[in-house]
């Protein structure tokens, strides 16, 4: 019984410190940074240029859908890396994982293609 409570709270403390540690940093940060706040500062910057209409416009939801396909394939990638990297150690378990892995990836491509997800039109 002593392990399993050693073991929690082992996890607490870590779930503290990593919650506790970025608030912190935050802190120390702010105060130790010069605060000298001006107009110009605190305009919005879009190049060099001066700042042109309303920042607050409405995008098309494609450009999210864009975003998170991305996201997934990108994701993808850095799984296959070291799943190739391995390979030869892991056998023929970690192939069959990685076919699961790519199908259920393939199975979201076809459903974001028949959605008409990655068909890019001019508004």
């Amino acid at each position: 019984m002593e392990k399993y409570i050693n073991s929690y709270v082992i996890v607490t403390v870590f779930l503290i410190l990593g919650i506790a540690f970025p608030i912190f940093v935050l802190w120390l940060g702010s105060l130790l940074r010069p605060n000298k706040p001006t107009q110009e500062k605190q305009t919005t910057y879009e190049s060099g240029n001066d700042p042109v209409g309303d920042s607050q416009i409405r995008f098309n939801v494609r450009y999210y859908l864009y975003a998170l396909m991305f996201v997934v394939f990108d994701v993808e990638t850095v799984f296959l890396y070291p799943w190739a990297v391995a390979y030869k150690q892991l056998g023929l378990f970690a192939l069959v994982e990685m076919l699961i892995f790519a199908g259920l990836l393939l199975i979201g491509l076809v459903y974001a293609w028949k959605k008409k997800v990655l068909k890019w039109n001019s508004i």
